[in-house]
């Protein structure tokens, strides 16, 4: 299954402690990779945080904290509903079409020097000014990167840091990670907060743990519990289902982390081609996935991805439940 999916490294925690590590390809133990939309719940859990911490109010709307944004779309919507993605926006994220929002934000947003006949926005932030609304604020979940980069100037507004440095100041250093992690950058230095990260398998793992842990690594705190509470109990289901994740049935999303709302509790951070951090708290499990998928949505892998995590759960317990 793992060379069907593409996997390229893959490493899972049981209680704490490593049961099964493997890599495959270019990939090993002292490489980083791509983290894709992973990253979002990197900025979620951030946005959590300080939510938790009361530095951040998720009632305050957007444009209140961005005056830049105030005209746009993201003006009359609250920090929750970016959190949870119920945003009401103009924009698409279909791959497929080549007339979708999504590649006018990728011009936008690459480093790389503009055509002489470009004349649209050259940086993140210049593009999100630029979204129009499309529907009503709160109504429907609707998975756009653009929540998450919105999210990220909020929380570098509100802080002070950037979604990179915060990363860096309240987990990463505090961690003690093996390696650097890398985000990928606009043409004046915002980093891509949808996005941009790369990381070892190790040190995603250590996050993962830390979220199930929910704060606490060796005895020491390092946010509120209550940041990854919100995130289990999960978002507006009613309007996560008028999205249509048919392998994610009675689903939601908080916090930029899918919520299953199984009978184990799981949740997970997911980015396309494969990339998982997946949170089984019944089960004491946190499996890491990269991986190389050639379809981007995770609906490629999804119909064996997530029962064979689910099974390995199962597997782990009963094997913790016979050992005296």
């Amino acid at each position: 299954m793992l060379n069907e999916n593409y996997t390229d490294g893959l490493l899972i925690l049981h209680q704490g402690q490593v049961v099964y590590e493997t890599y495959s390809g270019c990939l090993d133990e002292t490489g980083q990779h791509g983290a894709m939309s992973v990253t979002k719940s990197m900025t979620g859990l951030l946005g959590e945080i300080l939510v938790a911490e009361g530095v951040l109010d998720e009632q305050a709307l957007v444009g209140d904290i961005l005056p830049e944004l105030a005209d746009s779309a993201f003006g009359n919507a609250t920090v929750k509903q970016l959190l949870e993605m119920t945003t009401g926006l103009a924009y698409s994220e279909d791959y497929s079409d080549p007339n979708a929002e999504i590649w006018a934000y990728n011009a936008a947003a690459s480093p790389l020097p503009k055509p002489d006949d470009y004349t649209g926005p050259r940086t993140y932030y210049e593009y999100l000014a630029t979204v129009q609304p499309e529907g009503e604020h709160g109504q429907v979940f609707g998975y756009k990167t653009i929540n998450t980069d919105a999210l990220g100037w909020v929380i570098a507004r509100t802080t002070g840091e950037s979604v990179a440095s915060l990363l860096s100041s309240r987990l990463w250093q505090r961690l003690g990670m093996e390696q650097d992690a890398y985000f990928t950058v606009d043409s004046i230095g915002t980093p891509f907060a949808g996005g941009g990260l790369s990381a070892g398998l190790r040190d995603l793992a250590r996050i993962g743990q830390l979220v199930l842990n929910e704060g606490v690594m060796d005895g020491e705190r390092l946010f509120p519990a209550a940041a990854v509470e919100r995130i289990r109990e999960g978002g507006d289901r009613q309007a996560f289902a008028a999205a249509g994740y048919r392998y994610l049935p009675g689903g939601s999303y908080r916090g930029m982390w899918w919520s299953l709302h199984n009978e184990h509790g799981a949740f997970a951070a997911r980015g396309v081609h494969g990339q998982t951090i997946y949170i089984d708290p019944t089960a004491e499990m946190v499996i890491v996935r990269f991986a190389s998928h050639p379809v981007a949505g995770n609906a490629a892998n999804d119909p064996t991805s997530l029962p064979a995590y689910q099974a390995v759960a199962e597997y782990l317990m009963e094997k913790a439940a016979m050992t005296p």
